[in-house]
């Protein structure tokens, strides 16, 4: 009776977190697969139409392009934001006045919404009167504003602010592997002479190894799926420079005014395109969790 009692309690206490997970997350997927095989625009009746919108998605030039351009924002982002996370993470991680309140600062980016973020950005960024345009104008460094978000730049501009929102998540991980280094290791290399840079490269990065494998994966999946800063920076413009699979999906099924390719709400077909980009992250992270298996056993 009382190993009953038990194990009532613990259903008792899982069963919020089952019943979101239930109605939030497998209810929604098993409702995404089964529209993916009808013309379904939110309202009406429900046509089935077999693969006829995998048919179509294969023939999609804007869907491509914001693959295509997902994978530019994505790499862009990674080269920022991991080798600068780990730089941080190494400064921090010295005892040094004020450690902790740079600490606080770095990773305050992370706790703001990415939309609230994004519109300051966007004031900043503005290509007409925005705040750093009219400091360079100012300072004599440019003759005619920069249209920062302009077809040129924008994909540029959203990756360094997607690159700040992340790096202080990022360095967080980074440093609780540091912290789990042994200090006697550094000391023993200092007495046979190592410098500071020669413990980093034989020392930090190979024990900081199975942590840097984790935030590289998390930043993958991350960068390949953001798309909120984007909306509402530049909606995936000017002429789609900055869409994005997930903006993509997104407006497939709330149309904005810059989706004229979206005449109306298609919950058939993106479903069916929301499968292929879960389809296309989900490959990605496998290769890359694959080949850092395999990295391993070749060290």
């Amino acid at each position: 009776m009382i190993k009953l009692r038990r194990i009532g309690f613990s259903y008792a206490f899982l069963a919020p977190s089952l019943l979101l997970t239930v109605v939030l997350g497998i209810y929604p997927i098993g409702w995404a697969i089964r529209y993916m095989f009808f013309d379904y625009k939110g309202y009406g009746e429900a046509k089935f139409v077999g693969l006829d919108n995998f048919e179509r998605l294969y023939r999609d030039g804007p869907f491509w392009h914001s693959v295509a351009n997902t994978f530019v924002y994505a790499g862009g982002k990674l080269i920022l934001t991991i080798p600068l996370s780990l730089v941080l993470a190494v400064v921090l991680n010295r005892a040094f006045r004020g450690r902790s309140a740079l600490r606080a600062i770095y990773f305050m980016p992370t706790i703001i919404s990415s939309s609230v973020m994004a519109v300051v950005f966007y004031i900043l960024f503005n290509s007409y009167n925005g705040i750093l345009n009219q400091y360079l104008l100012k300072l004599g460094l440019i003759s005619v504003p920069i249209p920062w978000l302009g077809p040129k730049h924008a994909m540029l501009t959203t990756i360094l602010i997607a690159a700040w929102g992340a790096v202080g998540n990022y360095m967080l991980l980074f440093l609780a592997g540091l912290q789990n280094i042994p200090r006697d290791v550094y000391e023993s290399s200092s007495l046979d002479g190592a410098n500071r840079w020669q413990q980093f490269r034989y020392l930090t990065l190979p024990m900081l190894g199975p942590v840097l494998q984790i935030v590289v994966m998390l930043a993958i999946i991350n960068a390949l799926k953001g798309y909120e800063s984007i909306m509402v920076l530049t909606d995936g413009g000017p002429i789609g420079k900055t869409e994005v699979m997930y903006l993509y999906v997104y407006k497939l099924f709330f149309p904005t005014p810059s989706a004229s390719y979206v005449p109306d709400q298609q919950f058939g077909y993106g479903s069916a395109v929301g499968f292929a980009t879960a389809v296309i992250v989900g490959v990605v992270t496998l290769g890359y969790h694959l080949l850092s298996r395999r990295l391993n056993r070749l060290q």
